[in-house]
């Protein structure tokens, strides 16, 4: 769906304009619209294989990647109930293979390796680009960085171009941080011209501006190529899912043991944990919206409706609990209520993350031993 500037944006630049007038923005044939609903029924549960192929800057090397998530823990995935996972792929190691260097040869060849792993057992994936802030800062102005950015997506998926589009989708970008949607609109306008060139019929994975969020989602304006899913993350209420966090906002970081479901009352002891007045309020609000499985279903019914207005599937590629200082049965109470909401209005969802610190299996010696709250809050179940 196209968009109208306003006439008061400076944004309308030549690169936007360019991306508006490409491919890109052309419908697809009238059947695609169906299709793309088929395919997001591949994406129903899911999990992100996380810290593997991404968030492990300096550690790609082949031993690693072998080592870390393994062909036993996809099997262990798919035995769960999961039909498929997320494989977040920095983009850094990424452009040693651009120019053929060795090392990038040796990355892709296990990305290609895993893929095939994953899809033999019956595992879609998404191939998500999930780049560090210092790559996503290349796009926030100008265009040399955009135009190496749709280079790569165009030959990432030419590489990938005869893998089977019913089982590989690909994700733009995770959480571009970009503080101009309109912007992003077009970069994104642009990535998708580029890979229909090369590859016309894998679906893609569109996200908001800014951190993926439901908020992000809502202020988006679709495409208007058909054959795109819609993606948004889900950690509210963030006082409970990142507590104890140490990377993101410094409200959460001294926070520990805080209950979910919340009351003013139950969330009293956490007030003595925050040291300033901004982070009292911050947990004081958090008690005050009482949040339930009735507050998180009516967040997530504004994802099926934003997705029915426009006639697009929508698909939850994040939530999670960062679990060091979570109390274990809070936090699979939470999960289910987002699980069962997510699966209430429709949308497929994929939980954050697979054996990290937000993760469904702690490792032992190198075995995967899955939290059996987690699997039942998840609706699944382990079979052999």
């Amino acid at each position: 769906m196209a968009f109208v500037c306003s006439a008061a944006r400076t944004i309308c630049s030549a690169l936007l304009a360019a991306s508006l007038s490409g491919t890109a923005l052309t419908a697809q044939s009238p059947g695609t619209e169906g299709l793309v609903f088929q395919r997001a029924r591949h994406l129903r549960r899911g999990i992100n294989v996380s810290n593997w192929f991404a968030q492990a800057p300096g550690r790609y090397n082949v031993e690693r990647l072998r080592s870390f998530t393994t062909p036993d823990d996809l099997a262990l995935i798919h035995r769960l109930g999961f039909d498929h996972i997320r494989l977040s792929i920095d983009a850094d190691p990424l452009l040693p293979w651009l120019y053929g260097r060795p090392e990038g040869q040796a990355f892709a060849g296990e990305l290609d390796r895993v893929i095939a792993q994953a899809n033999a057992e019956q595992l879609a994936v998404i191939v998500d680009i999930h780049p560090e802030e210092h790559y996503k800062q290349t796009l926030f102005q100008g265009s040399e960085g955009v135009q190496r950015f749709v280079g790569l997506w165009q030959a990432l998926a030419r590489h990938l171009a005869n893998t089977d589009p019913n089982l590989v989708f690909f994700e733009i970008m995770n959480e571009p941080e970009q503080q101009d949607p309109y912007r992003w609109l077009g970069i994104e306008a642009q990535v998708t011209e580029s890979i229909r060139a090369v590859a016309p019929h894998h679906t893609l994975i569109a996200t908001g501006a800014h951190w993926s969020g439901l908020q992000d989602l809502l202020e988006t304006e679709p495409l208007a190529d058909t054959n795109v899913i819609y993606t948004f993350h889900d950690y509210e209420p963030f006082a409970f899912t990142h507590q104890g966090a140490t990377w993101t906002d410094a409200r959460v970081r001294p926070l520990r043991d805080v209950p979910y479901p919340s009351t003013p009352d139950n969330v009293a002891k956490n007030l003595a944990q925050e040291t300033t007045a901004d982070g009292q309020l911050f947990v004081e609000n958090y008690g005050l919206d009482r949040w339930d499985a009735e507050r998180v279903d009516r967040t997530i019914a504004f994802a099926e409706q934003w997705g029915e207005q426009h006639h697009v599937p929508v698909y939850c590629g994040e939530f999670g609990v960062h679990k060091p200082y979570a109390d274990p049965r809070d936090r699979a109470a939470w999960v289910h209520d987002m699980r069962v909401s997510l699966e209430k209005h429709h949308i497929g969802w994929n939980m954050w993350d697979y054996q990290d610190n937000f993760g469904l299996v702690s490792k032992t010696e190198g075995k995967a031993i899955p939290d059996p709250l987690l699997v039942e809050a998840l609706g699944l179940r382990l079979t052999k």
